[in-house]
């Protein structure tokens, strides 16, 4: 294979981009006395400041052509997919955003009125139908408002964090099914790929890039494995299997980070050497140390509970970048998830084997 060709993966044209921008402070007693808040005769002591913030977000993002910005002040976190129908939907611990990048629009403010929020979170979605050539010029776009919503603001304890995820999800056999057309891409870093469109990260920012695999459990795939459903642990077997084959399978293309979980959890990827690691009802932090040459492994399964689908994630290390970008680790994710998918039986005709690539880059303003 020429070495311009190892260095591009070839995605079907089916796949779907999405790209969101958060960004996050702590609402201190001295940004709520800025606004005259909380006003602790009212039974809902918050909600004009509420108001009164989301009024500056959403004029601000107005001025700057920001169509689809949300402010969030109950805690829970976001979850951004793409759908052809735009729809949000709440859980204890998630707000899920469903949407189709070049319809829909919206603005909303979530938030408990009587309840002072730990933190603000501003989410910005990208409405364009070409997201990974113009994500320099968004990131710019809410660079630039946010600013000025911090010169609105005008506290000294307003401390901006800003993250950027953008996301390129397809299935592994898209072709099999009949889709043949595909397009290369060289997945370079978000630093590289923004530097050469005029967008200028801090000297002082972070990076991940990993890939999230969804693995439906069919029955067939259940099948494979004894299940004693009157044994205290039935799916240990069908975990186990799932797993030696992941673990045989990534160690053949030398991906050193991985995680598998069954748990009925969200992962969360998280850089371990700076975020602190938690778990909820729904949501779990996964850490990696992408300087720690010796490889992790996260397994993380309940064999007393059958899981509808589990979750298997390659983590990128500093050793898996190239001047040229992402693009001979991702083709090693694929030639392991090909060997993987051999190893317990997928049929790529009919089954689907769902990769979501991630870029995400994240500084203090």
């Amino acid at each position: 294979m020429p070495v311009s060709s190892q260095h591009k993966v070839y995605i079907p044209n089916s796949s779907r981009d999405n790209q969101y921008l958060l960004a996050e402070f702590p609402l201190t007693d001295a940004i709520l006395a800025r606004f005259g808040a909380p006003l602790t005769d009212q039974p809902e002591p918050f909600k004009d400041f509420y108001l009164q913030l989301s009024k500056i977000f959403f004029e601000l993002s107005d001025q700057a052509g920001l169509r689809n910005v949300h402010l969030i002040a109950n805690g829970k976190t976001p979850v951004v997919r793409f759908h052809t129908e735009a729809y949000t939907l709440q859980t204890a611990e998630q707000i899920l955003f469903f949407y189709n990048p070049a319809y829909h629009e919206a603005q909303n403010c979530f938030f408990e009125p009587a309840v002072k929020a730990r933190k603000i979170s501003l989410l910005f979605l990208a409405t364009d139908a070409n997201i990974r050539a113009n994500a320099a010029d968004f990131h710019n776009k809410v660079r630039d408002l946010l600013q000025r919503f911090s010169a609105e603001v005008n506290s000294p304890e307003l401390k901006i964090k800003v993250r950027d995820h953008q996301h390129l999800t397809y299935d592994l056999f898209a072709k099999q099914k009949g889709i043949k057309e595909s397009y290369g891409y060289k997945l370079r870093s978000l630093d590289a790929r923004y530097k050469a469109r005029g967008c200028e990260l801090p000297t002082e920012h972070s990076a991940l890039t990993y890939a999230i695999i969804n693995l439906p459990l069919s029955r067939y795939v259940k099948e494979q494995v004894g299940i004693n459903p009157k044994s205290d642990r039935p799916y240990t077997a069908l975990y186990q299997l799932i797993q030696d084959q992941f673990v045989h399978a990534t160690d053949a293309e030398k991906l050193t980070h991985k995680a598998l979980l069954a748990n009925g959890l969200l992962p969360l990827v998280r850089n371990s050497k700076f975020d602190k690691m938690n778990s909820g009802k729904e949501l779990q932090m996964i850490g990696f140390d992408s300087s720690d040459s010796t490889g992790q492994l996260v397994a993380d399964w309940d064999d007393t509970n059958l899981v509808e689908s589990m979750h298997l994630i390659i983590f990128a290390t500093k050793d898996d970048f190239t001047d040229m970008g992402y693009g001979k680790f991702m083709n090693q994710v694929e030639a392991a998830l090909r060997r993987f998918a051999k190893g317990i039986n997928l049929k790529p005709e009919r089954d689907d084997l769902v990769v979501r690539f991630h870029q995400h880059i994240s500084y203090h303003l």
